[in-house]
Parts: C-alpha cells; structure tokens; sequence
C-alpha cells in the first residue's frame, strides 16, 4: 500500500505563490503516474495536473502557465509550484497516484481521470484572498 502526504497549504494574497509537497511511502513501484487535484466545496473535483514515468506533464487550461508540476523520484516527492495565484484557485489540493497515466490525451485538453489513481492523501487548504 501506498501513503501520500500533502504538505504547503496556506493562506497567501492573490497573486502570490505558493509551492505544495507530497511525500510518498510504501510500496512505490508501480505508481507510474502521480497527479494533483483540487475541490472546492460544492464544486466537483478537477484534475490539476499530472507527470508520467518519462517526465511528461499534463495541465488542465485554467493553470497551464502559472502552475508547475515536477518530483523527484529518488525522494520519492512530488510538488506542484503555484505562481500568480487567483482566488478562484482557493481548494483542498490533494495529491495522487496511480500505475500509469493516460499522458497521450493532454493533446485533447485533458487530464488522467481521477477513477485511474488507487492512492490519494487527505489534501492541503489553500486559500487565496483578494
């Protein structure tokens, strides 16, 4: 089984940045894929962003640009550097794992479904004010 553990969250002013970490432990060896999703209350959950094996990242069109997806294997830690934060980017960010990514349908605008990844963490808050 694997464990996720979300750290970073935080209380920052638009237009600020602010970068999250998940740790990963356990058994690794097949988490191909990790991601980042993010809910906001009443709102349904939205794929943020993903990186494959071979380093290959996908975003969702509201982040692509202010948002950076990366990890380092050998640590076995994935991040996700927010830049030009909005209020609209206020959620619960939670990372994600999965075996592999389905990276070819970034080219249609979208994002490895959420159904595909067996390991979540209990999320980070980040909050964002005007």
């Amino acid at each position: 089984q694997v464990e996720l553990v979300e750290s970073g969250g935080g209380l920052v002013q638009a237009g600020g940045s602010l970068r999250l970490s998940c740790e990963a432990s356990g058994y690794t060896l097949n988490t191909n894929c990790m991601g980042w999703f993010r809910q906001a209350p009443g709102k349904e959950r939205e794929g943020i962003a993903t990186i494959d094996e071979d380093g290959i990242t996908s975003y969702t069109h509201s982040v692509k640009g202010r948002f950076t997806i990366s990890k380092d294997s050998s640590r076995n830690t994935l991040y996700l550097q927010m830049n030009s934060l909005k209020p609209e980017d206020t959620a619960m960010y939670y990372c994600a794992a999965g075996r592999d990514c389905m990276s070819e349908i970034g080219n249609l605008g979208l994002i490895t479904p959420a159904h595909l990844f067996s390991y979540w963490g209990r999320g980070t808050q980040v909050t964002v004010s005007s």
